[in-house]
């Protein structure tokens, strides 16, 4: 394979890059990504238990097949593609950066058609079914609170990972349902895509 390949011949940007997969074959490849991720420093090193966490996490994270393999893949896909964006209160496009509801309404309205409340509040309350922690799919929403109220929404990739905005002066960015802090949070999940 010729690796110096010239992106002014009109070739990949990437060289080495394959052409795209079919969309269940993506989703291997977007999971296989998130682990590298994770041993590459994308997450902690090592991770302790959360104490008295509210919702018992699992031990080993199920695939869940999602009821639209291919509308999820292209959100995990538009929402993986944004780690690193700045966050910003208030923001819903990449250029202006994104809080975590923005992100989250920005990557469904542009990769799956839907439309969203703009709270996290309110996407936790509407919406689709609400989803057990251990019967996640790629694409659902999970949210966490401050007390009885839901603060903060992100999307669930797989593995136990998910990907959201999380604070004033962060970025998108990808963390673990069972990091000390999330797995004290956690709030429960609802199922956008069905």
């Amino acid at each position: 394979m010729n690796v110096e390949r010239s992106t002014a011949r009109g070739v990949a940007h990437y060289p080495g890059i394959p052409a795209p997969a079919p969309a269940r074959g993506r989703l291997l490849l977007l999971l296989m990504s998130i682990v590298l991720l994770a041993s590459c420093g994308g997450g902690d090193a090592v991770r302790k238990p959360a104490p008295s966490a509210r919702v018992a996490m699992p031990r080993a994270w199920p695939v869940v097949e999602p009821a639209d393999p291919a509308r999820a893949n292209a959100v995990l896909m538009r929402a993986i593609g944004l780690v690193g964006t700045p966050y910003r209160w208030g923001g819903n496009t990449p250029e202006s950066g994104f809080d975590c509801s923005g992100l989250v309404n920005y990557v469904f309205r542009d990769m799956a058609a839907v439309q969203l409340p703009r709270t996290s509040r309110d996407l936790a309350s509407s919406g689709g079914p609400k989803v057990a922690v251990d019967r996640l799919a790629a694409a659902d929403l999970v949210f966490f609170s401050s007390g009885s109220t839901v603060t903060h929404v992100g999307i669930y990739v797989g593995e136990g990972r998910f990907v959201h905005a999380p604070s004033s002066g962060g970025t998108v960015r990808l963390d673990h349902l069972d990091g000390p802090y999330w797995a004290q949070h956690y709030a429960g999940a609802r199922r956008v895509l069905q």
